[in-house]
Order: structure tokens, then C-alpha cells, then sequence
């Protein structure tokens, strides 16, 4: 019972972005349902997993269409928990450090809005160059729990294949910062991205705010070297940029390359060999700090810092746990199930294999608030599913005693100052699930709402209410 006590205490604070409080209890099952589900067959698996009467079922699909749910204050909900809560975020220079990626998830339905054919480049073979599906864009926090990094994930939303209006200009970039600016974290971060997220668009409304961007450039990416000389008393605008450098023959001078120990999460004697240097790039106009990396098995690659401040080290430290981020988009897929959501939508016409986006601006309001209803749906599932996630990994990072004391089963790769998997978590909490039925659990409503609605005929339901 101890387990779930815990996921109570990171569950309840998220109340305030209910406008009801049966729309919170509904709220509760969805997140347990997404904790303790065997199988990733969207909403009906969250109907098996707890027992439920078969009524739940179009009450589960009723509250994901809600406004009742605020999905924006659940998502600053949530990153406001983690921030004051977890004792274990990973700070550099006092700020936490969030990465961000893109995700491209199929989907087969041709009912679907959203769904646009979408181009895969990856050095995988077992994905195919193009799908049918959404396109997101998410960001997360990295948190340390014994001796392991585990990114939580924070908030994800699709930022393609619908367009409202035709004077929309936004990018992805700039969906991306106004994704981190809807968080309202009240205090600068460090933002982790691969090198499709260097650009001016990012940096600028960073550093309005404190923020840094930690990421990587291409090979064939240039810069310039700081003006030294005066004002010359010469007609015409004073120069802003000095010599300039090709950034690929930073590798070039074996003089100037120093070696140090890798800092790169989970290596250990493994040497780099690096060149640091300050120069202005020119999208932004400013200096930042670029770093030339040689890893003995990696290869080579050139990171990019707007903190001046951090060393080379700590520059390469960042950028390694990024990769933490591509764990976490695993686990949402194939342990919880955050992108797996099958909402149709009936008005819709059907759409073709090589579907491009839908625009709205000519379609009737009806049909426009249809669609928007539809994408909030997804919405609201996308960001539950993450933050039953995230509340796995808190588990995992805060109390791995008790997962494993709960566990109750065999696991071959159990090793000591290791945390517990995501997919760990949600056995012990599914071996201990009849204890959040018990009569003296911490919060008797949410266990009188469960019990209302178990379906007694089912045989798990009978062993959940005994």
C-alpha cells in the first residue's frame, strides 16, 4: 500500500486543473488505467485493467473530450510538481536542464485530424521512409535517482497537419518555444536539442527569458571571429563580423586539441579530445561557445553553447543526456501507451496515403470547432499518458526501495545503484492494485468511485474487491 501512497502524493496536487471533482476522480482512473494496463489497446485496456463496468467505457471517451480538463494548467501543474517536489532534478549552474525533440507517431486512421504523410529519416531500417501519422514536438526534465538520469517527460502536442489560417506563418521552432513558454516554469532552464533546433528562432526568445541553448551544429556550419580594431573614422556602417571560420577545420589543428576524461553519462575510461573556442554566429549576432569533439568510437561533432560560462566539459556533459529523451518517447510508446489514442472523428472526410495538411480556413465553424474538440482529445491523452509516465519515473528515482520490495517477480537485469525501469514501476503497482481498494486507503472518495463501478462478474474485479 506504502507504493500507491506515494502515487497519491503525486497525483492530487494536479486537482487544480479540473473544473469538477468528478472530473478529477475520472481523471485518477485514466491515470491508473494508463499505470497498471497489460496491453496498449487504447481506452478499453484502461477498462479491463481496473475491473470497470462496460458503461466506463463512453464515460472514459466523454471526459477526454471535456473542457472540464484544462490541459494547459494540468501540463503547469505537473512542471510546477516536479520543480518544487522532486529532490533529485539535475541542475547546472542552479538552473534544470529540459530536453526537447520531435516524435512522428503512425496512425492508420484516415478519420483522424492531424494526420499528414510524414518523412522518416532515421539509420534504423525498421522504419519506413514515410508514414501516415502526427507529428509531435515534446519536452522533458532530467532528474537523478541513485546513480542514474532518467528524462520525466513534461508536455507533448502535435504541431502539424492542421492549419487554421492561412495567414499562419509559425514554424516548428516556434511552436516548440511557445510549447516551453506555456509551461510558465518561473525560472530560466537549460534547453537540450539536436542540431534541427539550432536557429535563430530558438536562441533568441531563450535568452529573453535567461534561458540557454545547449545543442549541436552541422559539419558544414560557419562563424566569425569578434572585430578587434577600433572605428576607423571611414565612411560607411563599422564592420560586425571578423575573419570568418569554417567550423569543420576546428579538427584540423592537433596543436591546439586538448584530451580530457569523457564526461559523457555512462562512460568511464573513454579519453575526447576537444578545441573549444568563442565565436559570433551569425543567425543570432553574438558570441557563443562552440566545441569541437573527437570521441575514439563516436566520431567527431561540433556543439554549440550560448552560456559563455559552462566549460567545454559541462558543454559535452548536457549534450550526452539528450539521448535520455529518445528513452523516454520508448517508454511512452511501448510501456504506457501516451500516443496510442484512437479518436475518430465521424464528420470527417477520409483522408489519402499521401494526405498533406488540412487546412480549416475555408471549412464551415462547426466543422472547425469539430476538429478543434478532436485535436484537444488527443490533447488531454497525450499529456495524461506522460504524466502517468512521469509519475513512474518519480517513483523510480525517489523511492526504488519500495518498487522493488513491490515487485514481487523475476528480472534478470536488476543490478544495484540502478534505477527501476518505467516498465518495473507499473508491475509493482499492478501487483499492489488491490490495495488501492482497500477501505483505508489515504483517499476514501477515490476508492468509493472505483468500487461503484467495478463490473463483479469480471474475475480480477472479484479479486480487487475482495
Amino acid at each position: 500500500m506504502a507504493l500507491w501512497y506515494e502515487w497519491w502524493t503525486w497525483c492530487k496536487p494536479l486537482r487544480g486543473a479540473c473544473a469538477r471533482k468528478r472530473t478529477f476522480l475520472w481523471m485518477c482512473v485514466v491515470l491508473i488505467g494508463f499505470s497498471v494496463r497489460q496491453d496498449l489497446w487504447g481506452v478499453t485496456s484502461m477498462v479491463r485493467a481496473l475491473g470497470l463496468r462496460a458503461h466506463c467505457y463512453d464515460r472514459m471517451l466523454d471526459f477526454f473530450h471535456s473542457s472540464a480538463l484544462d490541459v494547459k494548467a494540468l501540463a503547469q501543474l505537473w512542471a510546477a510538481l516536479l520543480l518544487k517536489n522532486h529532490p533529485g532534478l539535475v541542475r547546472f549552474n542552479g538552473m534544470p536542464v529540459l530536453p526537447g525533440d520531435g516524435i512522428k507517431v503512425p496512425k492508420a486512421g484516415k478519420k483522424m485530424p492531424g494526420v499528414k504523410r510524414l518523412h522518416q529519416s532515421s539509420e534504423s531500417n525498421t522504419k519506413p521512409s514515410y508514414i501516415l501519422g502526427h507529428s509531435c514536438q515534446a519536452a522533458g526534465i532530467l532528474a537523478r535517482g541513485l546513480n542514474s538520469v532518467v528524462c520525466i517527460p513534461l508536455i507533448a502536442q502535435i504541431h502539424e497537419g492542421v492549419v487554421f489560417s492561412n495567414r499562419c506563418k509559425r514554424t516548428l521552432l516556434d511552436k516548440m518555444v511557445d510549447m516551453l513558454n506555456s509551461l510558465e516554469l518561473g525560472e530560466p532552464f537549460y534547453f537540450v536539442a539536436d542540431a534541427y533546433y539550432a536557429s535563430r528562432k530558438i536562441i533568441v526568445p531563450l535568452l529573453k527569458q535567461g534561458c540557454h541553448l545547449i545543442t549541436r551544429v552541422r559539419s558544414n556550419a560557419v562563424a566569425y571571429f569578434p572585430v578587434l580594431e577600433a572605428k576607423t573614422g571611414k565612411r560607411g556602417r563599422p564592420r560586425e563580423y571578423g575573419e570568418k571560420v569554417k567550423l569543420n577545420t576546428l579538427f584540423e589543428s592537433d596543436e591546439r586539441m586538448q584530451t580530457i576524461p569523457s564526461p559523457v553519462y555512462g562512460e568511464t575510461d573513454v579519453q575526447l579530445r576537444i578545441r573549444a573556442i568563442n565565436l559570433v554566429w551569425r543567425p543570432v549576432g553574438i558570441r557563443v561557445q562552440f566545441v569541437a569533439v573527437v570521441h575514439p568510437s563516436r566520431g567527431k561533432l561540433i556543439l554549440m553553447s550560448t552560456d559563455l560560462s559552462l566549460t567545454p566539459s559541462q558543454i559535452i556533459e548536457l549534450y550526452g543526456y539528450r539521448f535520455k529523451i529518445e528513452l523516454s518517447f520508448k517508454s511512452a510508446l511501448h510501456v504506457v501507451g501516451a500516443f496510442l489514442y484512437h479518436f475518430w472523428m465521424k464528420e470527417m472526410k477520409p483522408i489519402s496515403k499521401k494526405a498533406k495538411n488540412q487546412y480549416m480556413h475555408h471549412r464551415p465553424q462547426p466543422y472547425r470547432d469539430a476538429v478543434r474538440r478532436k485535436l484537444n482529445a488527443y490533447h488531454r491523452f497525450i499529456q495524461l499518458g506522460l504524466i502517468a509516465q512521469g509519475i513512474l519515473c518519480v517513483l523510480a528515482t525517489t523511492v526504488p526501495e519500495r518498487v522493488l520490495a513491490s515487485f514481487g517477480s523475476y528480472f534478470r537485469t536488476i543490478r544495484p545503484g540502478i534505477v527501476p525501469s518505467e516498465a518495473m514501476v507499473a508491475i509493482s503497482l499492478q501487483n499492489t492494485l488491490p490495495h488501492l481498494f482497500a477501505d483505508n486507503f489515504s483517499e476514501p472518495i477515490l476508492t468509493k468511485f472505483l468500487q461503484e463501478r467495478l463490473d463483479l462478474n469480471q474475475t480480477k474485479a472479484k479479486g480487487l474487491a475482495a
